[in-house]
């Protein structure tokens, strides 16, 4: 029987009550077991698949980062946003308006069984986040997409659809990029 230890942090912009858990819990056992957000993934349970990624807003900026190994001891006290904290949503919970994110995804057909694509949004979702402050050049927007999504893993669709529509978001995306815009291809 692991110690216990009190956690509290901001989850989808809304900070948790103090909770009282085992000290070894994992944010992704947290996240389910004990504010029932479910569209968090539990892939691998070792970090490399990202199925169960969430975005941590820290001092660096957005960052994706495994949940099934990223301990409440450590995420006490910082901030989260899951899959459900991307959608904008109304009083009644309701879902009003999806992020350009997710838009792509879903343009581009970028998921089949759609186990990993919580975590596939989350990094794409962080990476154009990020490009909002340091944009990078048009040239460079592929090798950046690929870095950004590389550690995700998807078992059905291959990564060509989630590459393309983050790719996408980002070139119709004004101020993420420098440089000459290229014309669409045909």
């Amino acid at each position: 029987m692991s110690a216990l230890m009190t956690v509290s942090m901001t989850i989808n912009g809304t900070e948790t009550e103090p909770v009282e858990v085992p000290e070894d819990l994992m944010l992704l056992e947290f996240l389910q077991e004990y504010l029932n957000l479910t569209g968090t993934r539990y892939g691998c349970g070792q970090g490399v698949c990202r199925a169960c990624a969430v975005i941590h807003d820290g001092p660096r900026g957005p960052r994706a980062l495994p949940a099934c190994i990223t301990g409440v001891a450590w995420a006490n006290g910082r901030a989260f946003r899951t899959v459900e904290g991307h959608a904008e949503r109304d009083d009644e919970v309701n879902v009003t308006a999806i992020t350009p994110v997710q838009q792509a995804f879903l343009d581009h057909f970028s998921f089949q069984c759609s186990f990993c694509t919580p975590g596939f949004v989350s990094a794409a979702q962080a990476l154009v986040e990020r490009l909002e402050v340091d944009p990078v050049p048009v040239e460079d927007v592929e090798d950046v997409v690929l870095a950004a999504l590389n550690e995700n893993i998807c078992r059905c669709t291959g990564y060509v659809r989630y590459l393309e529509a983050t790719r996408d978001v980002i070139l119709a995306t004004p101020g993420l990029t420098t440089g000459v815009e290229r014309a669409e291809e045909s």
